[in-house]
């Protein structure tokens, strides 16, 4: 394939990438990995390492815009960001000597009936202020701009939501894989945060995850300019234009997408776990 189109044909990809990274907070690796592999036939370990750069891109060009309109609420982000971390390294420690096959499958499991409670309650709104003192000891309520003005709410569950995304950066650390669709359900689901602001929030916290796995991959010689370079743009790029339309666009619309993406992320884990062999 001529380097013209195939760098094209990335940077198109990555402009899709980033877009529906920033509108489900799931990061662009989701769409890079597959197209990179599966479609340009590129080497695994590359593509994990571009992707890792792809969700940092993510993160920088959509949280910015985020934090400025009022949706990212960075309190919540750097609470639970400390679980996430941690995970990630004894999930990284823990890679050697665990069987990756059994996880895969069963996260593909989690997943997959996440994406059907997520679609089956597209139209249902977690919004509560009931009042909460772990909550307000951290400061974590917040409140987003909605169309009929500012709409507050109150955080549940901090300690569950914590000990979540402890459980996600592990799975990130173990599977090589982001976390972002763990920490969108466990914030709008377990946590009440409005799903605007739980997608925000996590595209705020995954790059900090992706930058220190992105150190690792560098380190290893895994990362490839000429390769990266195109897919930061377009990620960039689409990552600015998705959080944009964040706003305009009807939550029971963004949780129809989010389901459907983490649905066919969730077959394709059990699948690979099936297959896999080390």
């Amino acid at each position: 394939m001529d380097i013209i189109v195939f760098t094209l044909i990335i940077f198109a990809g990555s402009l899709f990438a980033g877009f529906l990274g920033a509108l489900t907070g799931l990061g662009g690796g989701v769409i890079i990995v597959p197209l990179l592999t599966l479609g340009l036939g590129v080497d695994i370990r590359y593509a994990i390492g571009a992707s890792l750069v792809c969700v940092i891109a993510t993160s920088s060009g959509s949280a910015t815009a985020n934090i400025k309109k009022g949706f990212s609420n960075t309190s919540i982000g750097i609470f639970l960001v400390i679980a996430t971390t941690i995970g990630a390294l004894i999930g990284a420690f823990l890679a050697g000597v665990t069987p990756v096959n059994i996880l895969k499958i069963i996260f593909g499991v989690v997943l997959l009936y996440s994406a059907i409670v997520t679609f089956t309650n597209r139209h249902q709104k977690n919004i509560t202020n009931e009042p909460n003192k772990i909550s307000d000891r951290f400061k974590l309520n917040g409140y987003f701009p909605g169309k009929d003005g500012p709409q507050y709410y109150t955080v549940q569950k901090a300690p569950l939501g914590f000990g979540l995304m402890f459980i996600a950066g592990g799975l990130s650390g173990l599977l090589g894989i982001g976390s972002g669709a763990v920490k969108v359900l466990a914030m709008d689901q377990l946590m009440k945060i409005p799903f605007k602001v739980s997608t925000a929030t996590s595209n705020f916290m995954i790059g900090v995850t992706a930058a220190a796995s992105a150190g690792i991959y560098l380190q290893r010689g895994y990362i490839d300019p000429g390769l990266t370079m195109p897919i930061v743009l377009g990620v960039l790029l689409g990552s600015l234009t998705g959080s944009k339309l964040l706003l305009k666009t009807p939550t029971h619309l963004l949780k129809l997408i989010f389901s459907i993406v983490i649905f066919i992320l969730a077959i394709e884990m059990i699948r690979n776990g099936i297959t896999w062999n080390k």
